[in-house]
């Protein structure tokens, strides 16, 4: 077992604290992945996204043959894909159907690179991203959701003409739930013994939760609106025809049901807009694929591109995506907050993310949960996502620290890459939009390779 886990990837925990540890990388993942549907909205479930997440995530393990620990969530890349989808449409029915449509297109990209990996191997990938590359880049992945986790602290307070937050009631509030969530966190994850290290964001959660809990009571006692943190509209909703079975069990609204109605309008012209709307972000998000694998492989010291192999992985993702969106309407992505959930905690036992993906299915039919998920404070989430963004933010420093910076190639490849990433150099052409990190990794890859062969022909 490596030095740097508590659990390899083969390492079985005891079944009750598996189930403590999955429910953990549950909570981990859970904010983003229900985001994507409230979102993109138009009647999206959001039960249908955590069962999609869950089939996901198995149709994942079993083409990486069981290593590879992270969890598959709702893809964030597809929101602009997803919005088109609908908006090509001449029917709710007809959108839906577009969904699952262009996730296939997506894994059909996916299947592509998979079958020139597999026969020209992975050697031109690390010549064409090398430490150089791949480093900033997973830093950006970090750093690029940094702003997400800060207005969640803040829970979207007022800002003033400079962006800077204005400190009202309810912002003092947000920030004190947000610091008890992040410090139990930090606390746990210092100072806790062995079995309290491997469930920080468990504590973190339980206590921000908590916290909030006993300032929205004083704002219900004392009728002030600015200390009512938690919103109890999750848990009226069940009951607001009554207590019943659907009150304590329901079956998602699952998004093939509705494509099916759909196919009676489908037409040509429909499926070249989803394709176009689909397949070049599928090649935007390889990029973030190979970078997601690459800072996964250096947390528990194994290349993942060669076992289970690149190909793998992307079959993975691919078919994984499509069952995504079968069932809850998201292709789905390895995850960011699920890689800094292993790091965090040094678990990456595979048959956690295996558990996870089973509660994750189990919980999309069980109503109370789910209204407690999403009732869970967005300050609670955002002192957590400090310390899982920023955990990915510093992996990516520290595949910088290896490189050499006094040769220049390198210094302008890491530097190209950081300032277009964080200065958020997003491209829009037509309904694609290339992200931020996207266009940075492409531009670094030209500046390095530009900058490699200039230097290999003064050497001639």
């Amino acid at each position: 077992m490596s030095n740097k886990l508590v659990y390899d990837i083969h390492d079985k925990p005891k079944f009750g604290q598996l189930i403590v540890l999955a429910f953990q990388q549950l909570l981990a993942i859970m904010a983003a992945t229900i985001a994507v549907p409230a979102i993109v909205g138009n009647g999206m479930s959001i039960s249908a996204a955590i069962f999609g997440a869950g089939v996901g995530t198995f149709v994942y393990q079993l083409f990486t043959k069981f290593r590879s620990p992270v969890f598959l969530g709702s893809s964030f890349a597809f929101i602009g894909s997803m919005l088109a989808a609908f908006a090509g449409a001449s029917s709710m029915a007809l959108g839906y159907l577009g969904l699952v449509l262009g996730a296939a297109f997506a894994a059909l990209v996916y299947i592509l690179l998979a079958v020139v990996v597999k026969f020209v191997g992975v050697g031109w990938i690390n010549k064409l991203m090398p430490a150089a590359v791949i480093g900033p880049t997973v830093a950006l992945i970090g750093l690029s959701l940094a702003s997400a986790a800060i207005k969640d602290v803040f829970s979207y307070g007022p800002q003033d003409s400079n962006g800077a937050f204005i400190m009202t009631t309810n912002i003092w509030v947000s920030l004190i739930c947000a610091l008890v969530t992040l410090f139990v966190v930090i606390l746990c994850s210092t100072y806790g013994s062995k079995k309290i290290k491997l469930i920080p964001f468990i504590f973190g959660v339980l206590a921000g939760y908590a916290v909030a809990m006993v300032f929205t009571v004083i704002g219900y006692t004392a009728n002030i609106d600015a200390l009512k943190i938690i919103d109890f509209a999750p848990f009226e909703a069940l009951v607001k025809d009554g207590v019943g079975l659907s009150t304590f069990v329901a079956v998602p609204e699952f998004t093939f049901l509705k494509a099916f109605t759909g196919i009676k309008e489908f037409n040509v012209n429909y499926l070249i807009t989803i394709a176009v709307a689909y397949v070049p972000v599928a090649f935007v998000v390889f990029a973030e694929h190979i970078a997601d694998h690459k800072n996964l492989s250096s947390i528990i010291d194994k290349d993942l591109l060669e076992d289970p192999g690149l190909h793998r992985t992307l079959l993975g993702d691919g078919i994984g995506s499509v069952a995504g969106a079968f069932f809850g309407g998201c292709p789905n992505t390895t995850y960011g907050e699920s890689v800094g959930c292993v790091a965090i905690t040094r678990n990456a036992s595979v048959i956690t993310i295996s558990a996870t993906a089973a509660m994750a299915i189990l919980v999309s039919f069980i109503s109370p949960f789910i209204a407690f998920l999403d009732s869970i404070p967005g300050c609670v989430m955002g002192g957590v996502c400090i310390t899982l963004y920023g955990f990915i933010a510093v992996s990516g420093l520290k595949m910088i620290s290896k490189v050499d910076l006094e040769d220049n190639a390198n210094l302008f490849t890491v530097s190209v890459i950081l300032i277009c990433g964080i200065g958020g150099m997003a491209i829009s052409i037509g309904k694609v939009t290339i992200t931020a990190i996207a266009c940075a990794l492409i531009l670094g890859i030209i500046t390095n390779t530009v900058l490699k062969k200039s230097q290999k022909n003064k050497k001639k």
